[in-house]
């Protein structure tokens, strides 16, 4: 996946939480968890109109229509009434399994409006409750890390980018986790971890676009 990425070359500003529209390599380079969330999100998108259709009783009829509202009001933009909305479904169906996909929901939407301390705090909530997707998990991870990052906790951010490679490994991210982990580890100072983090993309990803993109960073920073 690491080879074959063709996008444009306008180029973006440096602020990586503006957009999730794919406008250039750049940006999806060091915007990535943004693609990987929002991987997820359109996986919840289909399962919650799926699981419209297919519900029975009238109590999950009712979880699953007031959670189709929110994703609309999520996909038209209308981010704060989207939060308001999954919030009320968490308090009233807690229980059922719009739950599942409302906590996630809420970590994301808080990411992408920059609310990081609400962005990890439903992240980890869905961490604490969901155990059986990994694909999500990972995606949760990531989201606390980039959280972490943004806010100069650089540190934290490695530690949790190295978790979600962990919680995922075969996944289409893993390696993008590893680069994070050791980007982050270089902006930490802890050029130790960093080349641990080096060394097993060397290992896992040889010849691919993302071993040279490693390369680079770890010649620049990490000598």
């Amino acid at each position: 996946m690491y080879n074959k990425v063709k996008l444009t070359k306008r180029q973006i500003k440096e602020d990586k939480f503006t957009t999730f529209v794919l406008s250039s390599k750049e940006y999806v380079l060091q915007n990535w968890q943004f693609f990987a969330i929002g991987l997820v999100v359109l996986v919840l998108i289909i399962t919650g109109f799926s699981y419209y259709v297919s519900s029975q009783s009238n109590r999950t009829q009712e979880a699953a229509v007031r959670f189709a509202r929110a994703l609309l009001d999520y996909r038209n933009g209308n981010a704060q009434v989207a939060i308001l909305s999954f919030s009320q479904i968490l308090d009233d169906y807690g229980s059922d399994d719009v739950a599942e996909q409302s906590t996630f929901l809420l970590g994301k939407l808080n990411f992408e409006s920059r609310n990081y301390p609400e962005a990890i705090r439903y992240f980890d909530l869905y961490l604490s409750r969901f155990k059986d997707n990994n694909m999500n998990r990972g995606a949760s991870l990531a989201g606390i890390a980039a959280s972490n990052e943004n806010q100069g906790q650089y540190a934290v951010a490695a530690q949790k980018y190295a978790e979600a490679f962990d919680e995922y490994p075969d996944g289409p991210l893993s390696g993008d986790y590893q680069y994070s982990a050791m980007r982050c580890y270089l902006s930490a100072g802890d050029l130790v971890k960093a080349k641990e983090h080096f060394d097993r993309i060397e290992e896992l990803y040889p010849g691919t676009n993302l071993l040279n993109r490693a390369t680079r960073m770890y010649a620049e920073k990490g000598q």
